[in-house]
């Protein structure tokens, strides 16, 4: 209650004099699937578009739920007659007259990085998408502290070493809702990172048996995480101000960022302890 309180009485720094709206920097024309959709294809479809949400619409165009790539890693077979719509999740009710700190906020609340905007609160066909990377890009960073990544990266990180497994990686990611994982060597090295997006695009999501450990190096023939890790790993040190952490995830289209110190990782800030940030800022023109 308190944190909502704080996000009632400080707003976000954009860029202009205008309070912007939803409207003015949401994407048109978003890619969506229906509620009859097979979750096989809506797991194509956000392998092609590089997608990591999906809205989902009735046979009328309105928009019942949002499909989360998490919900896609689930789905292990290429033969699955699961639909969509057993899927679809909530969303927050966004709409284009909306100003674009309110809709922040309702991001955060719901722990959403992409969200259908709806036409108005009574018209639910779909107008757009705004995501978190939609608001970042209008945050004036002149405007920002001077406060370094190191007051609010999270230090608590799970990582896994480059020779683990796949299978181990995708079922943890389920189990711990994990969006990225850190990847090191053995010497403790930050080599790259494993995102739930790489997974699908690699096809490696239905790949045999789980395990309970991420550091679980298994013998065999199992596909191994340095297969798949995204290269090289975009990091910033402890003392990066948030400013440049926001231009770097920007500049690199990346949800999260290491925080590193002479390659060893201290800790990681994503875009969602970033918008935190951002809201708690006074001074929203």
């Amino acid at each position: 209650m308190q944190e909502a309180a704080c996000y009632q009485a400080h707003s976000l720094i954009f860029q202009g004099v205008k309070q912007m709206i939803v409207g003015d920097i949401m994407t048109k024309d978003p890619v969506y699937v229906r509620e009859s959709d097979l979750m096989t294809y809506a797991r194509q479809v956000m392998r092609d578009n590089h997608l990591h949400g999906l809205p989902v619409l009735d046979e009328n165009d309105r928009v019942v739920g949002m499909l989360d790539v998490q919900d896609i890693l689930r789905i292990r077979s290429n033969r699955s007659e699961v639909t969509v719509g057993g899927y679809a999740g909530e969303f927050p009710l966004i709409t284009p007259d909306m100003e674009i700190r309110d809709a922040a906020k309702l991001l955060l609340d719901a722990q959403q990085h992409r969200a259908p905007v709806l036409n108005s609160s009574t018209d639910k066909t779909i107008a757009g998408i705004v995501s978190d990377s939609n608001l970042l890009k209008h945050v004036r960073l002149t405007k920002l502290p001077r406060k370094s990544v190191d007051d609010i990266m999270n230090t608590k990180v799970t990582t896994a070493y480059h020779d683990d497994t796949i299978s181990g990686i995708w079922g943890n990611m389920l189990d711990g809702k994990y969006t990225g994982v850190p990847v090191i060597s053995h010497a403790d090295e930050v080599l790259g990172i494993v995102t739930r997006s790489d997974i699908i695009k690699a096809g490696f999501a239905r790949t045999g048996n789980r395990s309970s450990d991420f550091h679980d190096s298994l013998s065999g023939d199992a596909p191994k995480v340095e297969r798949m890790m995204s290269t090289p790993i975009y990091s910033v040190s402890p003392g990066t101000l948030i400013s440049k952490a926001i231009e770097a995830i920007i500049h690199y289209d990346v949800g999260r960022i290491c925080v590193t110190d002479d390659k060893k990782l201290m800790g990681m800030v994503d875009r969602f302890s970033l918008m935190k940030e951002c809201l708690a800022v006074q001074g929203f023109e």
